[in-house]
C-alpha cells in the first residue's frame, strides 16, 4: 500500500476531519489511522496503522504481529514491541505499548510495508508458548492459526523438536485443539 493512502491524524487532516470522513464512509480505521474504503486491508496497511507505535529498533510482536498478519478484525487494545538492535535499549512507557526486552532474532523479522514485524513463524510460536505458559486460552493464537492454516504444520514440527521446552505439552495440547476444530469446519 501505498503511503499517501494513508492517513494519520495531525498530519494531513485532523482527527476530527478523518471520524467525518469516516462517518459519510470515504475512509475506515486501521490501528491507529485511516485509508479510504475502497482500498485492500493488507498486512502492509495494518502495519502503517501502528507504525507511530513501533520505535526505530523495535519490532511489531506478539498480539501486535498477529494482528499484523491477518489475525483478528481489530487490532489489540495493548500492543506489543521487540528489541532488534544488539545494544539494550531506553523506551519512553506507554499506556498502550509494551516493550519486552529480549532480541528477537534477526531471520524472525520481516519488513511488512517498511515496518519491521515478526515473521508469522516467530509470531506464531511466541504466542504458542505464552499462552502454554500461562495456561490461559490465546484467542491471538487460534485467530492466527485460523488466518494462516499453514502454520500449524510447521508449529508441530517445532513442538517434536522441542523435547525438554518448558510448555511443550501444555502447547501441544492447544494445537491439537485447534487441528480438531479445523477438521471440523473443513468437514
Amino acid at each position: 500500500m501505498h503511503p499517501a493512502l494513508f492517513y494519520r491524524p495531525g498530519d494531513r487532516l485532523t482527527l476530527a476531519e478523518l471520524s467525518a470522513a469516516r462517518l459519510d464512509g470515504v475512509v475506515i480505521e486501521v490501528g491507529e489511522g485511516f485509508m479510504p474504503v475502497d482500498t485492500v486491508e493488507e498486512a502492509d496497511a495494518r502495519a502503517l496503522g501502528v507504525a507511530m507505535l513501533i520505535p526505530r529498533g523495535t519490532a511489531a510482536c506478539g498480539p501486535t504481529a498477529a494482528w499484523i498478519h491477518g489475525a483478528g478484525d481489530a487490532p489489540p487494545a495493548v500492543h506489543h514491541i521487540r528489541r532488534v538492535s544488539a545494544a539494550r535499549m531506553r523506551v519512553t512507557p506507554r499506556a498502550r505499548v509494551i516493550y519486552h526486552d529480549r532480541r528477537a532474532a534477526q531471520d524472525a523479522v520481516a519488513d511488512v510495508g517498511g515496518i519491521p514485524v515478526t515473521t508469522p513463524e516467530a509470531t506464531a510460536s511466541e504466542l504458542l508458548y505464552a499462552a502454554a505458559l500461562d495456561q490461559r486460552d490465546d484467542h491471538w493464537v487460534n485467530a492466527l492459526l485460523q488466518a494462516r492454516p499453514e502454520l500449524l504444520g510447521s508449529l508441530e514440527d517445532e513442538l517434536a523438536r522441542a523435547t525438554r521446552r518448558p510448555g511443550r505439552r501444555a502447547a501441544a495440547q492447544i494445537l491439537q485443539a485447534v487441528r480438531a476444530s479445523q477438521d471440523v469446519v473443513t468437514r
